[in-house]
């Protein structure tokens, strides 16, 4: 029987790249989208070309009845969640002086709260099962800030305490948790950048180069793996020794 991974903000970026690869490792794949696009329907192409299969439900993470709709859904369709993604995110970048309190509280909603409600929901199932993965995407700001991220940093750092917390919860039921933190990973994110600030970035990574979603997606795979069955609460840089 296929192993089952649920894969939050899948659409495009690292999500999309985390879904495929686990889709190559024969995990059938669950994802969430908030309104049917054309990157939902290239991505759950691209993830059965895998011969798996690939469950679209329609869900916001930071709303909780929607996380437990869809959830139900994907158990309902698999019969189980062996690992959890939790990747959803936003950005929106201010100086606080000039932030809203909307740009705040909607980066903390989907990030932070959205990591909750999917994971309150999915909890559940692996405790019964006795087995689970589940991989929080945060930042390396989430460690370190950054100017005009206080809500970004704010979310992602919590993301961090949440994993720690979680691991030490439920680790007497053989449920790992841990957090990967990315540094610059180009992604679409990242091509409205200037090629000279791209270079001025790479110039301050020890590898002289920005990341790619497959670097973040090759360490998503080993923490879904047995071979890291000892490995639990720890937050792994994939940044280029951005930050030591």
């Amino acid at each position: 029987m296929s192993k089952v991974a649920l894969i939050t903000g899948a659409t495009r970026g690292i999500g999309r790249q985390i879904a495929i690869t686990l889709a190559k490792e024969g995990y059938d794949i669950a994802i969430n989208y908030r309104k049917e696009n054309k990157d939902l329907i290239n991505t759950k192409q691209a993830i059965e070309e895998n011969n798996v299969r690939c469950l679209a439900v329609q869900g916001d993470v930071s709303n909780f009845e929607e996380t437990e709709k869809f959830v139900k859904e994907v158990i309902s369709e698999y019969g189980k969640i062996d690992v959890l993604v939790n990747n959803a995110g936003i950005t929106k970048d201010m100086l606080l002086m000039r932030m809203k309190e909307e740009d705040f509280k909607s980066v903390i909603d989907v990030n932070l709260i959205g990591t909750f409600n999917v994971t309150k929901n999915v909890i559940p199932h692996m405790m019964k099962a006795r087995s689970g993965r589940i991989i929080n995407i945060s930042s390396v700001v989430g460690v370190t800030g950054n100017a005009g991220q206080t809500n970004y940093s704010a979310s992602k750092a919590g993301i961090i305490g949440f994993t720690k917390s979680l691991a030490k919860e439920v680790g007497s039921r053989n449920i790992a948790v841990n957090a990967i933190a990315p540094g610059f990973i180009e992604t679409n994110m990242t091509d409205v950048l200037k090629d000279e600030v791209k270079d001025e970035i790479a110039k301050n990574i020890p590898l002289k180069r920005m990341g790619n979603t497959q670097d973040v997606a090759n360490v998503v795979k080993f923490l879904a793996s047995e071979e890291s069955s000892y490995i639990t609460g720890q937050v792994i840089n994939v940044d280029g020794g951005m930050v030591m």
